[in-house]
């Protein structure tokens, strides 16, 4: 069996103590690869270093994280319009981006701004979107829907919406982003999963944070995704190498690596 974690933030301070040790975990749990979505330029730096230590394991994406968009934004936003055009790097998705309102609805007109921006440079290069989505579900779908653009592609991060919304991702040929949350008791998650199907979902580990139970409360890693994935395979009463094979041609087919 072989994992991916879609989504994780491995250069964040909270793995400096330890972080060769946690990508040694993980590959010892058959993760293959491991996506790090980006969030603003204060973390570039560590992030590109990281998948330079780490090629062939760690692969970057590169975008501007709504609770980032602030009143630099439109510097920030041609920061990342710098790094897509670098021709001797690869970036593997545009993300992590989108629309935050839990946090502060004080730049609401500028993330949206942003995220379309960025919808855009996706279309531009050719390569997925990863979007967040907190309390903003129905705000992104009607952004990315209103495009009718099928060359749109990528994952809801973090899906936390109900089953109608999950059918209007599935059916604009997203993938939903599944992680911790789906194990714990009363997130409504599991009845979404239950009704999507397996070949629209992808692993996520969204590490450091919302780990799996029996981890909750404490610092989240890519090693746990197989718990994530164990529970996928009890709600849809399959095995869970079924979960893993599919998940990760999922995301080989959608990041287009091997």
């Amino acid at each position: 069996m072989v994992f991916i974690d879609s989504h994780s933030h491995l250069y964040a301070d909270e793995f400096d103590h330890d972080r060769d040790a946690m990508i040694l975990r993980a590959k010892q749990n058959n993760l293959s690869h491991l996506f790090l979505p980006a969030i603003d330029s204060t973390y570039h730096e560590k992030m590109l270093d990281l998948c330079g230590k780490y090629p062939g394991i760690c692969f970057p994406m590169m975008g501007l994280h709504p609770t980032s968009v602030k009143g630099n934004y439109q510097d920030e936003l041609d920061i990342v319009t710098q790094y897509l055009a670098k021709p001797e790097l690869k970036f593997y998705a545009v993300g992590e981006i989108g629309i935050d309102l839990y946090w502060d609805k004080t730049h609401e007109a500028e993330q949206r701004i942003a995220f379309d921006r960025q919808l855009d440079l996706a279309v531009q290069y050719g390569i997925p979107v990863v979007i967040h989505t907190r309390n903003s579900m129905e705000i992104a779908l009607d952004m990315v829907e209103k495009r009718q653009d099928p060359r749109l592609k990528g994952i809801f991060h973090c899906f936390s919406g109900n089953a109608e919304q999950a059918e209007r991702a599935v059916r604009m040929g997203f993938m939903l982003g599944i992680g911790g949350v789906v194990t714990y008791k009363n997130s409504g998650l599991q009845a979404v999963v239950e009704q999507t199907p397996l070949a629209n979902l992808l692993l996520e580990t969204d590490a450091p944070w919302l780990p799996p139970v029996p981890h909750r409360g404490q610092r989240n890693e890519p090693s746990y995704i197989p718990l994530i994935a164990q529970k996928i395979a009890d709600i849809k009463g399959l095995s869970l190498e079924q979960v893993a094979d599919t998940t990760t041609e999922n995301a080989v087919r959608l990041f287009g690596v091997g």
